[in-house]
């Protein structure tokens, strides 16, 4: 790995961890990134979904009070995430590699989507319905959880758009669920790709440390930058990649 790639996928690491800490979407930029260095879809895929779990956690721990009084629907919530991501994670590697690199680019496209309608899920995270998981949030957090093994692109933004709409709760809350659940999703899959995906372990490092760094700054990078900047941003890098892809 040369110093070019070194500094590139750090960069996108931090890039990525301030991007999860103000608007969300950080993989927009660091799988793209893994494929431009000549990484293949499925490899670029797994390595960047191990390498942004130590944001998750760094997320989660820092949502500690939130979280206080969850953990009845946490533990739930949590049993049916893990299902979810072990049928990604299978479905990821079990496929044909070729199937995979036929899709990207239309998941991609699919999570700047997300990204882009952002607002919108987030107002109809106002329509609370039940204080406790019922069969439609289980169903909607299990499908949410197959897609975010298979691919990850924009997963926390479709599951605080469901645990919102489902759910009765503050947004802090339920944003600290969110992030324990796509934490639990991206130990899975990251289980699941170690043994038998094809992780790149230099790589998966240099997104993770980057994506700790990053994390800490976005707190920071949310006074100085706005997130609708931000998110447009994202929406355009990501655009830009899926049509390359495409081409």
């Amino acid at each position: 790995m040369g110093a070019v790639e070194t500094i590139g996928l750090f960069a996108a690491g931090g890039c990525a961890g301030a991007v999860n800490a103000v608007a969300g979407g950080g993989s927009l930029v660091t799988f793209p990134a893994l494929l431009a260095f000549g990484y293949s879809p499925l490899a670029a895929n797994v390595t960047n979904q191990v390498g942004l779990v130590p944001g998750y956690l760094g997320g989660s721990v820092g949502y500690r009070p939130e979280l206080a009084g969850q953990r009845g629907r946490a533990r739930a919530l949590g049993a049916t995430a893990s299902l979810g991501a072990v049928g990604g994670t299978a479905l990821l590697l079990l496929a044909p590699a070729h199937s995979f690199k036929v899709i990207v680019p239309y998941l991609v496209l699919a999570a700047c989507a997300l990204l882009a309608l952002q607002p919108t899920l987030t107002r109809a995270a106002g329509r609370h319905r039940a204080e406790h998981p019922g069969v439609p949030l289980h169903a909607g957090v299990f499908a949410a959880s197959v897609y975010g093994s298979y691919f990850g692109g924009a997963l926390g933004i479709v599951l605080l758009a469901i645990l919102g709409a489902l759910l009765t709760d503050g947004l802090q809350r339920l944003n600290a669920l969110k992030g324990l659940l796509s934490l639990i999703i991206g130990v899975v899959g990251a289980v699941g790709f170690a043994l038998f995906g094809p992780v790149h372990w230099g790589a998966a490092a240099l997104i993770a440390v980057g994506a700790l760094a990053g994390g800490r700054i976005g707190a920071g990078l949310a006074r100085r930058v706005a997130p609708e900047v931000l998110r447009w941003a994202i929406v355009s890098y990501g655009t830009i990649a899926a049509i390359v892809l495409l081409a």
